[in-house]
């Protein structure tokens, strides 16, 4: 079985070896400084921006860039987040998610599920706020009841959970 030993300065030495079994093997390093991560890689080890995706099949996987679940009545608090550093509650039904790190532009998508749980109370929806531009740090979303973004009956709800893909 042959090896190939790759030696650093300081860093020690790795070695791959050949597989137990013939046939053809690649691995593909990184053009760029990285991590590499295997199987034995724990993933608390692995730095955030660098985790693998759990998808499956052929078609590709696009992680959120940003994810929030916020209480929306009374005093405006995170309950679990990524990527969030606070909301802003401009007043009733009215917030914005502010984001830790920028987009790298405006062309991402917000997608918001309000859930308020109240028995007897009508569809609650949540629709992007279009009377604040939309910016790379943060985005603008309404909840309100039985109406849209020209006729809207704003509204606080319990839960708001907001996903932002790019």
């Amino acid at each position: 079985m042959a090896s190939i030993k790759i030696a650093g300065d300081t860093s020690g030495e790795i070695t791959i070896s050949a597989p137990a079994v013939s046939g053809t093997n690649t691995l593909t390093l990184p053009a760029n400084t990285g991590t590499i991560i295997t199987s034995a890689t724990a993933a608390a080890d692995v730095p955030a921006p660098t985790q693998l995706s759990t998808a499956s099949g052929s078609a590709p996987s696009y992680s959120a860039r940003a994810w929030v679940n916020f209480q929306g009545t009374s005093t405006v608090t995170i309950r679990g987040s990524g990527n969030v550093t606070s909301i802003t509650d401009h007043g009733t039904g009215d917030y914005t998610v502010n984001f830790t790190t920028a987009m790298p532009d405006v062309n991402y998508c917000g997608v918001a599920l309000p859930n308020d749980g109240t028995a007897g109370t009508n569809l609650v929806i949540a629709c992007e706020n279009q009377t604040r531009t939309k910016t790379v740090s943060a985005f603008n979303i309404w909840t309100a009841y039985g109406g849209n973004g020209v006729n809207k009956n704003l509204y606080d709800v319990g839960t708001v959970n907001v996903s932002i893909f790019r």
